[in-house]
C-alpha cells in the first residue's frame, strides 16, 4: 500500500496500463518528492533507458495520484487548451516519437539530453478542441477493445494456468481422493489420478508418478536452424510479456546472434530484472514451419511427448519454478543470469500420459482462444497506429509550443 510507483511496464500503451500492479512508497517518502507526484490528466515520458515511452493516466485510473521515477518526466495540460489524450497520441506517431528523440544520446544508457527543457521547445500540431474530441473518441473506441481484449486474453491464460496448478501443483485430485473427498471431477477424468501421495525429494507427489530431472521432461535450447542475414520474426526483451503468453510486439528482423524459436516453444527471460519481472511468452504466434529468433537472454523450452507444450508455458509461469531459476542466477551485480545447466538441478513429478494427453484437450482450445484474440488485437492496435497521423495531420489547426504557458507544464521527476 502507499502511493504506487509507475514504471516502464507502465507505458507500452497510450493510457497508463494499471494491470502489471505496482511497488510502492509511503505518503510521506511522495510529499519529498513533490516533482515526481502525477495524478489523472498527467502525461508521463521517460528520457532515459527505453527512451520514446509515452501514454498519460486516465480519468478512471485505479489511483488517483501516482509517483514517476526518476528516468521520467511529467507534462501536465491546461485542459481548456488541449487535451492530453491527443498530447499522448501524437507523441507514438512517427512525427511525434522524431521529435520527441531528435535529441537524444546514444552514449551509455540512451536517453533524451536536457529533456525538460527540451520538450518545452517542441512545436507540434494543436487542432481546436472539439476536432480533439472527435480525433481522441475514434482512437480511444480501437483503445477500449483492445484492452478489453487484453483483459480476455490474461483471464484465459489466468485459467490454464490456474488448471495447470490444480493437477501438476497442488495435486488436489489426489489430495481429494485420499481425503475421502468428492474431487469435483467427472469420473472419467478422476479415475486419471492416484488415491493418494507419496514422499519425494520435493515433499509429497501422486503415488505413481515419478520425480525426475527437468530435461528429462523437457528440451532446454533445441537446435533451430535460420540462414544468417535473413529476415525472421524477433521478439524482443522489451516486448516480452509480465502477464499472459504473447508478445506485444513480434517484427521482422535479419537474423543476428541470438536464440531461435519455432511454434509449441516457451521463451523465458534469464537475466535480471527480466527474470524477476516474470517476463516469459509461449510461442503460438509464426506462420506454419517459420523460425523466429530473439534475445540470447532467453531460455527456450520444448515439453518431450507426451507433454503438451503448453505444459513447459505453465511450468514456466509457476512460483515455485521462478524462484529456483532466481536462486541460481549468478555474475556481477546488475548483470546476473541464470545458466541453462542449471535447469538439471530443478526436480519434476512427472504425469502420466492420459493426464498430460488430457490436459492438452483442455488447455488448448483456451490458449488458441486467447491467441485468436490477440491476433484481432494486433490488426486493431495496427489500424489505430496507421489512423493516428492521418487524423492529426488531417486536422491541424495551429501549432504551439509544448512549453507554452498556459498550455502545458514540464516536470522533471
Amino acid at each position: 500500500d502507499g502511493i504506487p510507483i509507475i514504471s516502464g511496464q507502465h507505458l507500452h500503451g497510450a493510457r497508463v496500463d494499471d494491470s502489471p500492479g505496482f511497488n510502492f512508497i509511503t505518503e510521506e517518502h511522495a510529499e519529498r518528492l513533490k516533482n515526481s507526484n502525477v495524478e489523472r490528466g498527467d502525461i508521463i515520458l521517460t528520457h532515459r533507458g527505453t527512451i520514446g515511452q509515452v501514454a498519460y493516466i486516465p480519468d478512471d485510473s485505479i489511483y488517483d495520484r501516482y509517483v514517476v521515477s526518476q528516468s521520467q518526466f511529467l507534462l501536465r495540460c491546461d485542459r481548456r487548451q488541449v487535451m492530453p489524450q491527443f498530447l499522448a497520441y501524437y507523441f507514438k506517431t512517427h512525427e511525434g516519437q522524431h521529435r520527441l528523440l531528435a535529441n537524444t544520446s546514444q552514449v551509455g544508457v540512451p536517453s533524451i539530453a536536457q529533456p525538460v527543457s527540451y520538450l518545452r521547445s517542441i512545436s507540434i500540431p494543436i487542432p481546436p478542441l472539439d476536432e480533439q474530441r472527435s480525433i481522441v473518441h475514434v482512437l480511444e473506441t480501437l483503445d477500449d477493445k483492445i484492452e478489453l481484449n487484453r483483459r480476455m486474453i490474461r483471464t484465459l491464460d489466468a485459467m490454464v494456468r490456474a488448471l495447470f496448478k490444480s493437477w501438476f501443483v497442488d495435486f488436489d485430485p489426489v489430495r481429494a481422493k485420499q481425503a475421502g473427498r468428492d474431487t469435483g471431477l467427472p469420473k472419467h477424468l478422476a479415475d486419471l489420478f492416484p488415491d493418494r501421495l507419496s514422499e519425494s525429494q520435493i515433499g509429497e507427489v501422486p503415488d505413481d508418478w515419478e520425480t525426475v530431472p527437468l530435461p528429462d521432461l523437457i528440451e532446454i535450447n533445441p537446435k533451430r536452424s535460420l540462414p544468417k542475414g535473413q529476415a525472421a520474426p524477433y521478439v524482443a526483451m522489451a516486448n516480452m510479456p509480465t502477464m499472459g503468453h504473447v508478445p506485444d510486439v513480434v517484427e521482422e528482423r535479419p537474423l543476428g546472434s541470438g536464440t531461435r524459436f519455432i511454434n509449441g516453444d516457451t521463451l523465458v527471460a534469464r537475466i535480471t530484472p527480466c527474470l524477476e519481472n516474470g517476463k516469459t511468452a509461449y510461442v503460438d504466434f509464426l506462420e506454419g514451419g517459420v523460425t523466429g529468433w530473439g534475445s540470447t537472454e532467453y531460455i527456450i523450452m520444448r515439453p518431450k511427448p507426451p507433454l503438451p507444450n503448453v505444459f513447459a508455458y505453465c511450468l514456466a509461469r509457476s512460483p515455485r519454478f521462478r524462484e529456483f531459476l532466481i536462486r541460481n542466477m549468478s555474475g556481477t551485480s546488475g548483470r546476473q543470469r541464470v545458466s541453462p545447466q542449471a535447469l538439471s538441478g530443478y526436480l519434476v513429478p512427472a504425469p502420466k500420459k492420459q493426464v498430460a494427453r488430457t490436459f492438452e484437450k483442455m488447455a488448448g482450445p483456451l490458449i488458441a482462444r486467447a491467441s485468436a484474440i490477440a491476433r484481432e488485437s494486433r490488426c486493431l492496435a495496427d489500424l489505430r497506429d496507421a489512423l493516428v497521423p492521418e487524423l492529426i495531420s488531417g486536422r491541424q489547426g495551429g501549432r504551439m509550443h509544448v512549453g507554452d504557458r498556459p498550455m502545458t507544464e514540464v516536470h522533471s521527476g
